[in-house]
């Protein structure tokens, strides 16, 4: 059984604000507002930052094909399965835990520095949970680095922080409707090829070798056809030689 720090008396001097490491531990200890599949807590106290909660990578990604010949589509991952992210490209990727914003509280989503930015992915989807939603959170990421990023299941990839409301929303986020996975229809915007740098190369390079082979092709044709042009004109002149000296 994980080791828990001693609950910390909540504040009393009604401010509202960010969720500090103290009263995370205290709300998401209590409240079962991080849980599993199959509805379980599974919330963990040395998941906690300063001002924040660490979520890992969960079992469904997609990444969008490099080139035409590669084939796109959600992929399973199973426990600790690893998966890279070509430089130039786009993914989705969905949280292992499951969130629960109650109707007073708003959240922040973030990709955690350590693990996503400082190695070129950027996170161009939404920034924040509604109140009342419920389900996992998918981020959609664009790796503008250089290189591929390789990412695996279970990793602490996201970070999420909790922030009250001055009081309960009118109109929370309905708790159905919230991500299971990656959902379908995120994905056929960016279905089709996406041109990376490694991409066009690649198809700059067919392109070259498809011109080099036309040319060496050309080059043999007019080869052959100087040679039959040379025949035709000796037995041309042969002909005309010897309808000249009647021989």
């Amino acid at each position: 059984m994980e080791h828990e720090e001693p609950l910390i008396e909540p504040r009393d001097d009604g401010m509202r604000g960010l969720w500090s490491d103290r009263t995370i531990h205290e709300r998401l200890g209590s409240e079962k507002l991080i849980y599993d599949e199959h509805g379980n807590d599974c919330f963990k106290w040395s998941r906690i930052d300063p001002a924040g909660y660490r979520l890992t990578m969960g079992p469904e990604v997609y990444v969008s094909p490099a080139k035409a010949s590669d084939k796109g589509s959600v992929r399973q991952l199973k426990e600790r399965e690893a998966f890279l992210v070509p430089a130039g490209q786009f993914a989705f990727l969905s949280t292992e835990e499951f969130v629960h914003v109650p109707d007073n509280t708003f959240c922040f989503i973030s990709l955690r520095s350590k693990h996503m930015k400082f190695r070129g992915l950027v996170n161009v989807s939404g920034f924040h949970a509604d109140p009342g939603y419920r389900g996992r959170l998918v981020f959609a990421v664009f790796n503008a680095g250089p290189g591929d990023v390789h990412l695996r299941r279970g990793d602490e990839l996201f970070s999420i922080m909790f922030a009250d409301l001055d009081r309960p929303a009118r109109k929370p986020r309905p708790p159905i409707g919230g991500f299971s996975g990656v959902p379908t229809e995120l994905i056929s915007p960016i279905a089709g090829e996406l041109q990376s740098l490694a991409g066009l190369k690649e198809g700059i390079d067919e392109v070259e070798n498809e011109l080099d082979s036309r040319l060496n092709s050309m080059e043999r044709e007019v080869a052959i056809l100087r040679w039959a042009v040379a025949i035709i004109l000796g037995a041309l002149v042969t002909v005309l030689v010897k309808s000249l000296t009647g021989r």
